[in-house]
């Protein structure tokens, strides 16, 4: 009998217990439902506080999120726009007057042969039949040259290595050394001043993953024609880029070489800025917030405002130093400046460091908005 109360005295314990601990589980559930329904609120507040922001800033004049061009840096001028219309119905020969039209300015040759490259990657019934007609014509080559770049790019598209499948770097690499075939092509048949098919080559060298010999043996017949052209040397950085052929210590180095042959205006110094931006997004223990207010970082970023203002607003650089200055401004806390720079580039923001984002209109729209909030009283 007595084993009997303390056997009940045990089963009423352990049921004791199981009912309380069901109790605290529907009490921690209700907290938690009534914590979901504190952060929803917050979140919302957040929200709207954020809406009502982007609705001052936009109210200043500055671009809308829906209204953000995430393809070009800047405006296409309408000469360009009208050249691409043009050949796009077949008029190869109004491409042709275009690139041609630049003269022996080196960075305005490949400003023009690209967005012709990239149209002809598209669709290249137009290029075929200018190559078909000017059999030996350099421009031409030059632009098959850099059209078969952009096609293995495409092919490869533009995630990480471990993003990327083995079938599309199987293509890429026969497409790369298709395209290695047209720049040597386009070498053979240029003018021996012209730097331009051996800058298409760089990317080329990139992709197959040229040594280093190799590669500095293909910059010594760049820079042996022209030293200076931008185009050349931001193709350059990336080959030294620690996620291509190189590191950031070598990035670096090619970087301040590159904007120590500058004069004020070559806007050479963007370099420097560039691998500033690549070594930070790439080292997962550096913090933007702290990492950009190195004073070498800060003086590499007035070196670049002076370039810049030598340069003005006809190189054709300008649009890319003010993206990469608006960014680390920003960062620097230097946010008038910031400022001023978004207000040149606002609209325009297919360039990096936005375009590295996975959302690019949030990366910019965080900088400039809280650049703009910061520097306009009662904002």
């Amino acid at each position: 009998m007595i084993g009997l109360y303390i056997l009940g005295a045990v089963l009423l314990f352990g049921a004791f217990k199981f009912l309380r601990g069901v109790y605290y589980i529907r009490k921690a559930k209700a907290l938690e439902a009534e914590i979901g329904t504190l952060n929803a609120g917050t979140d919302a507040v957040k929200a709207e506080q954020k809406a009502e922001k982007a609705a001052a800033v936009v109210a200043l004049g500055f671009v809308a999120e829906a209204d953000l061009d995430t393809e070009n840096p800047a405006p296409v001028p309408p000469e360009r726009t009208a050249v691409l219309d043009a050949v796009r119905s077949g008029d190869w020969e109004a491409g042709a007057a275009y690139i041609e039209a630049a003269g022996k300015d080196w960075q305005e040759r490949m400003e023009r042969v690209r967005p012709l490259a990239e149209a002809a990657a598209e669709d290249d019934a137009w290029l075929l039949a200018w190559r078909a007609a000017r059999p030996s014509d350099p421009t031409a080559a030059l632009v098959d040259a850099d059209t078969a770049i952009m096609v293995a790019w495409n092919v490869r598209g533009g995630q990480s290595g471990s993003r990327t499948t083995q079938e599309q770097f199987r293509l890429f690499r026969e497409l790369l050394v298709k395209a290695q075939e047209a720049a040597h092509a386009a070498q053979r048949l240029a003018d021996p001043a012209d730097p331009t098919p051996y800058i298409v080559e760089q990317p080329i060298a990139q992709g197959l993953g040229y040594s280093h010999e190799r590669y500095r043996e293909l910059w010594a017949q760049v820079v042996g024609r022209d030293p200076k052209v931008l185009w050349s040397h931001v193709s350059g950085l990336q080959y030294w880029c620690r996620k291509w052929r190189g590191s950031h210590e070598l990035a670096l180095a090619f970087a301040r070489e590159s904007a120590a042959v500058g004069a004020p205006g070559d806007l050479l110094s963007l370099l420097p800025l560039i691998a500033y931006f690549e070594q930070e997004t790439h080292e997962e223990d550096l913090a933007a917030e702290t990492f950009f207010k190195e004073p070498e970082i800060v003086a590499a970023v007035d070196a670049a405002l002076l370039d810049l203002a030598a340069a003005g607003d006809d190189h054709p650089g300008t649009a890319r130093i003010r993206h990469m200055l608006a960014y680390l401004l920003f960062w620097q806390d230097r946010d008038e400046q910031a400022v001023e720079q978004f207000r040149h580039i606002d609209g325009y923001i297919g360039a990096l460091p936005w375009s590295y984002a996975g959302s690019p209109k949030s990366r910019y729209l965080y900088a400039r908005d809280w650049a703009v909030g910061v520097a306009t009283p009662g904002l």
